[in-house]
């Protein structure tokens, strides 16, 4: 959610696309990120499961993001900045196909189905999710967005830290909790 904040504001004032391509290029790629959990929810079902998709989504994210990192330190060198643009957003959809479905499957699978807590769970599930909404954003549009394009590459960098903060706490607890 960090990097959606500053997406299309590094597009247009660091990369020169208009409001429109950049309008289009964030629409495509949020409708993307949410049709693709249907593949992501298909591999798990037929090989990897949800922990192994969950940990490989997470850490395809912040490689996404990291590429976006690397590809707004060039942001003056369309040559590279724009490839890494389109490498980055294509990974981060991957990753988030993978990440997604499952780790919601993963909350339900948590409690037989006749069981009470499950409702809770998927409560403190969400809270955590838009805690994350809410401070992502700013965390990433107050390193990104300073009026410097240069400075786009840590809004960037802040959401692969973060991502991949999130899935090495994942893999270090899964079994504990």
């Amino acid at each position: 959610y960090g990097m959606r904040a500053i997406l299309v504001l590094y597009m247009t004032r660091a990369l020169g696309f208009d409001v429109a391509r950049a309008s289009t290029v964030y629409g495509n790629f949020t409708g993307l990120a949410y049709l693709m959990p249907l593949a992501g929810g298909y591999i798990a079902d037929r090989w990897w499961g949800n922990r192994r998709s969950i940990l490989v989504g997470g850490l395809v994210m912040a490689l996404g993001q990291f590429l976006m990192f690397v590809g707004a330190s060039f942001h003056d060198n369309a040559a590279i900045a724009i490839p890494m643009l389109w490498g980055g957003l294509g990974v981060i959809v991957c990753g988030t196909g993978l990440f997604k479905a499952n780790i919601a499957s993963m909350v339900g699978s948590l409690y037989a189905p006749e069981d009470r807590r499950k409702d809770s769970a998927f409560t403190i599930f969400y809270m955590g999710i838009n805690i994350g909404a809410f401070l992502a954003p700013l965390v990433a549009g107050g390193l990104g967005d300073t009026g410097n394009p240069a400075d786009f590459r840590w809004g960037f960098l802040s959401a692969a830290v973060g991502m991949a903060a999130a899935t090495i706490i994942f893999q270090v607890y899964k079994d504990r909790y």
